[in-house]
């Protein structure tokens, strides 16, 4: 995971890519009618506006458009969240600036004549960042990186479960009864007794396309669950594909009468992950964890140190925590391993591949908040010159370590006392993050479920 090849010359090479010039010739021949501007809210989801061409040159590319500030500050529901300092009714939630980023925009080839541009946020009155955009989170702790002399290469392993159905008829059933894709623990397999590459396959196409460099796919253990791999590169661009990918999976999926989920835990079998391989760069490309086995250390030590403090980042949904079970592949023990899936952070590669591998996060995490947080803990590791403890061989509940919080009550609970948060992204962003886990939380705490009326109706 290291920077063989510039960002430069990996866009110039991707025909989905789009420049401000490409932008203008496609307008001109009518090829391209849609500028979808959007911005990744606390979710990870991307929110924002269609556009006509001619608009968004003339009007937007250079000056950016505006959207209510509440979509910085609601929950899945998209119901506004109260108690917030930064933004909330007492504000009267005005608007913020969207500012097109152009160095994202790329041709959707699932919604031809369309293509998506990424947004910053900005407070339209001072004209400064909004601190609280997931997008500026990451940034800030790319920006601390760089003052080492220092960019991170990421890459996100993705897995979701695809259902033979609509997404219409999966909501009207309440998504009961949903027949999967595959009927059977497919991991690895090659032969697609289920019918589901024709859907994988579209998936992996149109996302080349679309220039997101597709490496492959291959079957999990949950019935109809599958993965799409993407190479490795720059934590944010990887963050934006991120997002876009699962975007335009779901919509690939809705226009083939099917349905997909992120869910990290859909039903009683392997939940969703989304491993993230992480690794530093120097600035003349070559991998800094090969160079340095000291800053690989307290890189890595500073993962296992800050991660019960920061499990909220990586693991933001009252679901995420159901798919932490004990000796599974979704590892809560606090360690370290080579080559070792029972540990949160497994170190793979060797010389210029040398890398880790976070494993807590499910498919339903922020990247934004997620790659962040991994930066945040190992600048503090290398900051506090913390020594790496001896790596876990064999089983790492048996080895006595500590565990991750188990519940999103629990990691509300680490988070807002956790100093390294403060330090690190400012207690008012803190704050921010806590309103939306706080609100989930409590969503949750209402609802009388399926499980509690089958236990309890007649029984009890």
């Amino acid at each position: 995971m290291i920077g063989e090849t510039s960002t430069v010359e990996t866009e110039a090479a991707q025909p989905g890519i789009l420049t401000r010039d490409r932008i203008a010739e496609l307008s001109a021949d009518s090829t391209l009618e849609t500028i979808i501007l959007c911005l990744p809210d606390l979710e990870g989801r991307l929110l924002g506006k269609r556009l006509t061409v001619p608009h968004f040159v003339g009007a937007v590319m250079d000056h950016g458009a505006e959207a209510c500030q509440y979509l910085l500050a609601s929950d899945v529901e998209m119901v506004a969240l109260e108690g917030n300092e930064l933004v909330d009714w007492s504000t009267g939630y005005g608007d913020l600036e969207m500012r097109p980023d152009l160095s994202t925009a790329r041709l959707l080839p699932w919604e031809p004549g369309s293509a998506i541009v990424m947004a910053d946020a900005f407070d339209v009155e001072t004209g400064a960042p909004v601190d609280f955009a997931p997008r500026q989170i990451l940034r800030a702790q790319l920006d601390r990186l760089e003052a080492m002399g220092f960019e991170a290469n990421v890459s996100t392993e993705l897995e979701f479960i695809a259902f033979r159905t609509t997404y219409r008829e999966a909501w009207e059933r309440r998504y009961r009864d949903l027949t999967p894709m595959v009927p059977y623990n497919s991991d690895y397999a090659i032969f697609d007794g289920g019918g589901i590459e024709p859907l994988v396959g579209r998936i992996r196409r149109e996302m080349a396309i679309a220039g997101m460099t597709v490496e492959g796919s291959k079957g999990e253990c949950n019935l109809g669950q599958h993965e799409i791999n993407f190479q490795y590169g720059p934590a944010m661009r990887i963050a934006d594909e991120h997002v876009i990918y699962k975007a335009g999976a779901k919509e690939i999926a809705r226009q083939m009468d099917m349905a997909l989920t992120f869910m990290a835990k859909f039903d009683q079998r392997e939940g969703n992950s989304c491993h993230v391989h992480f690794s530093l760069i120097d600035g003349d490309g070559a991998n800094a964890f090969a160079a340095d086995q000291q800053l690989f250390d307290r890189f890595v030590a500073g993962q296992l140190y800050a991660m019960r403090e920061l499990t909220l980042m990586l693991a933001p949904q009252v679901n995420s925590y159901k798919r932490f079970v004990k000796n599974s592949f979704a590892p809560t023990a606090i360690s370290w391993g080579r080559d070792n899936r029972l540990c949160p952070i497994r170190v793979l590669g060797r010389g210029e591949g040398l890398r880790f591998e976070h494993r807590l996060p499910g498919a339903d995490v922020n990247p934004y908040l997620a790659v962040a947080a991994i930066i945040a803990a190992g600048i503090d590791g290398v900051e506090r010159e913390l020594e790496l403890e001896p790596p876990v061989e064999g089983n790492a509940y048996e080895a006595g370590k500590p565990e991750v919080p188990r519940s999103l009550d629990a990691a509300i609970d680490a988070f807002a006392t956790s100093e390294i948060a403060s330090a690190t992204f400012g207690r008012a962003v803190v704050d921010h993050l806590l309103t939306r886990a706080r609100a989930e939380s409590a969503a949750a705490a209402s609802v009388v479920t399926e499980w509690e009326r089958i236990r309890g109706f007649e029984r009890i």
